[in-house]
């Protein structure tokens, strides 16, 4: 057992150490592991409604570094091909033997226009990462490619480890909006407030979901 850091969080498939709810008192870059658990909430909880499909950093990271061919073998058994919207956690990591990197950025494919829009609070930082990813989800699902892919309008970040805070952010307001719409397109800007509320809004929800005997 780890006594310097303490299991706080048993989350579905998440586990949550002290290290990483240190992350979120800043100013410091959410890891992997924060992401992948906000995911997991919005997609077995807050949105398990509806047809939406949230891909986590790590599972992400392998489909960009994959052959086309191959990334079935991933997307496959979370039925991606039946879902309307599915969110892609991306990061700027180009090695393929250690987890990593140094900007988030969000990758959305939206069933019902045909197209993965990409958000990027640092713009143009991960756009070589983005573009080739659309690239094999669009091939994998089926879809012409031509104008496949969006640079979406995005709210700067203001600093230089805020990046995760943002794709979380980002993704908690276009799935709120695509609940209401059933698109992307013409989704409001994120608001300042929203982005720096986050980190709290997350500590709070890890409080609330010990709470409610989620720890195992």
């Amino acid at each position: 057992m780890d006594y310097d850091n303490p299991i706080i969080l048993n989350f579905q498939e998440s586990l949550l150490r002290l290290s990483d709810i240190e992350l979120l008192s800043g100013p410091y870059w959410l890891n992997d592991t924060l992401l992948s658990f906000y995911f997991e909430y919005l997609e077995t909880y807050k949105y398990k409604q509806y047809s939406m499909l949230f891909i986590p950093p790590q599972v992400t990271q392998c489909i960009k570094i994959m052959e086309p061919s191959e990334i079935g073998a991933f997307l496959n058994p979370l039925d991606a091909e039946s879902k309307d919207f599915i969110f892609f956690a991306l990061n700027n990591n180009e090695q393929t033997e250690v987890s990593g990197g140094s900007h988030w950025s969000l990758l959305v494919y939206s069933f019902p226009e045909r197209k993965c829009f990409h958000f990027d609070s640092s713009r143009g930082a991960n756009q070589k990462q983005a573009v080739e990813m659309s690239s094999k989800v669009l091939k994998f699902l089926k879809v012409d490619t031509y104008n496949g892919f969006v640079e979406a309008r995005t709210l700067p970040q203001v600093n230089g480890y805020d990046c995760g805070v943002h794709v979380l952010a980002q993704c908690e307001m276009l799935a709120e909006y695509i609940c209401d719409y059933r698109q992307i397109d013409g989704a409001p800007l994120l608001r300042r407030e929203q982005v720096e509320s986050k980190r709290t809004d997350i500590f709070n929800l890890i409080t609330f979901l010990r709470g409610g005997n989620e720890m195992i």
